[in-house]
């Protein structure tokens, strides 16, 4: 798991390596320089052009800039052919930067001045590889003269680019880019990730990013970290190897209450889902006309009838079937296609409040609640929500450009008043626990926003619960899961033809990929 630091935290965690740890800057930097250079080797070995491969390293007069001239002092040394293009002038370079950029100059680079910018877009355009070290974590307010005029030289030059720590010109802390920010397509962050590489504008601009350790103790990185990365080593072990004498009662009995009058495929998903997600059973209740429609869709899954309105949707009197049905199952899944009629409001309201059982709520079940949040604090067992950005502004009763200027904060605060799980969907998931806790998830793509995905992960989240999973590890773990086989959906058959039952054909892929073979 790795730790996600806004500019602040990461310079006190700067400030505790050298003050504490007795870690120097020099070597906080030289380490960051050359595990980046060394992760820019490997990818030139990849593309069979590491050994005279032409990079161009282009530094501002700060940390970053100081980052990026020992990224091409070790380059250089193992065969690449370096440029270093300085936005400023040598003596206004000091500190660690200004004898790193010493030493490069007496291994035999010449570092030079960008005066004329045709030049440096020539120098740009001949590059194997640009490496962005221009501004840091530390940088505000928008880039100006050459910097400005460099990143747009950057962008435009059509080179693959890596960027050091964070792309120029965003924010760290995931603000809008007040002005031109470089596009990379890998950013190698240092010591832990940075807030603006996952959410707000930057984020798009960050491409794939790699931590590169820079000698700091993973303990102490990770001292007082509210806000994490899941990876992959977080979920694998809630996953361990089938004992051969397990039976389905070993995984588990899942409730899904889902469907209503056109909507019986969002409980046929979910319930598809969770069956691929390896719970053992799957009961789904549904109004009771539509029982038989449900019943033929999935044939692995039990069904129930349930009292319905005219609407075709659950009714009031819904609420003491599901209950009982509840009491001798291990979780429930509210909300799917379940419909926004009146009566089946005040029934998914009464259902949250009351059942005993782990819960997982999704679409129409969060719609219900919205005003109602009371009910959330009230009940007797956990309760997991999967809001998209719109329907967590309804919950809050505010806008999506609210949920979405601060992601993070939002679903921490929700998470924490109202003593739920909350999983914000969209790029970049943000997971939040009642104790504030923040995990965002790096799994998922754009293919995957199509109508019955999030239905699938009810289903998978349901599963999970089922199988007594604590509620933060199945959050956590449908998830990442649930990104990851659309992931491997989208390798097969491309974002743009995607549909939820590709992610539930990609589940058992996403489990084998996840590290056994045995779910």
């Amino acid at each position: 798991m790795q730790g996600i630091f806004t500019a602040e935290e990461m310079r006190r965690l700067d400030a505790r390596a050298i003050a504490e740890l007795g870690i120097s800057g020099a070597t906080l930097m030289e380490n960051a320089g050359r595990g980046a250079a060394e992760a820019i080797r490997a990818r030139l070995e990849d593309l069979k052009a590491r050994s005279g491969a032409r990079v161009v390293v282009v530094c501002g007069k700060g940390g970053n800039g100081g980052d990026g001239v020992v990224v091409a002092r070790w380059l250089r040394k193992w065969g690449a052919r370096v440029e270093v293009l300085l936005a400023f002038p040598e003596d206004e370079i000091r500190g660690d930067a200004g004898e790193k950029l010493r030493e490069l100059k007496r291994s035999g680079v010449r570092p030079w001045l960008v005066e004329d910018l045709e030049a440096a877009e020539e120098t740009l355009a001949r590059a194997d590889v640009i490496v962005d070290a221009l501004l840091g974590t530390g940088s505000r307010g928008a880039p100006e003269g050459r910097v400005a005029r460099l990143i747009e030289l950057i962008n435009a030059s059509g080179r693959p680019v890596v960027a050091l720590d964070i792309p120029s010109g965003i924010s760290a802390d995931g603000d809008a880019p007040a002005g031109p920010a470089v596009r990379a397509l890998l950013t190698l962050t240092f010591a832990g990730v940075k807030r603006g590489l996952v959410t707000g504008p930057g984020a798009a601009l960050a491409g794939h990013i790699e931590v590169v350790p820079i000698g700091i103790p993973s303990e102490e990185v990770l001292r007082g970290v509210t806000t994490f990365l899941l990876e992959a080593d977080d979920i694998e072990p809630h996953f361990p190897p089938r004992p051969r004498d397990a039976h389905k009662g070993s995984y588990g009995h899942l409730l899904v209450v889902a469907g209503s009058l056109g909507k019986t495929g969002a409980a046929a998903l979910a319930a598809t889902a969770a069956l691929r997600a390896g719970v053992g059973l799957v009961t789904v209740a549904t109004p009771a006309s539509q029982q038989p429609v449900v019943a033929g869709l999935v044939l692995e899954a039990m069904t129930e009838p349930l009292p319905e309105t005219g609407a075709r949707t659950l009714a009031l009197k819904a609420r003491e079937v599901v209950t009982e049905l509840a009491a001798a199952r291990d979780a429930l899944a509210l909300g799917p296609g379940i419909g926004l009629d009146e009566e089946t409001g005040a029934a998914t309201r009464a259902l949250t409040a009351e059942v005993t059982k782990p819960m997982a709520i999704d679409a129409d079940g969060l719609s219900a609640l919205a005003g109602h949040l009371d009910v959330l604090r009230s009940a007797p067992a956990a309760r997991c929500l999967t809001p998209h950005p719109g329907e967590m502004a309804r919950l809050l009763g505010g806008s999506v450009a609210d949920v979405q200027r601060d992601r993070l904060e939002t679903v921490r605060q929700f998470a924490t008043r109202h003593r739920v799980h909350v999983v914000l969907k969209g790029a970049w998931s943000a997971i939040g626990d009642p104790e504030g806790r923040v995990f965002v998830n790096p799994t998922g793509n754009p293919g995957m926003a199509s109508g019955g995905t999030g239905d699938v992960l009810t289903g998978v989240l349901g599963a999970f619960l089922a199988r007594r999973m604590a509620p933060g590890a199945a959050l956590q773990s449908a998830v990442y899961l649930h990104g990851l086989a659309g992931d491997i959906a989208a390798e097969r058959v491309g974002e743009e033809a995607l549909i939820a039952g590709d992610v539930i054909a990609a589940l058992p892929e996403a489990f084998k990929r996840l590290g056994g073979d045995h779910d």
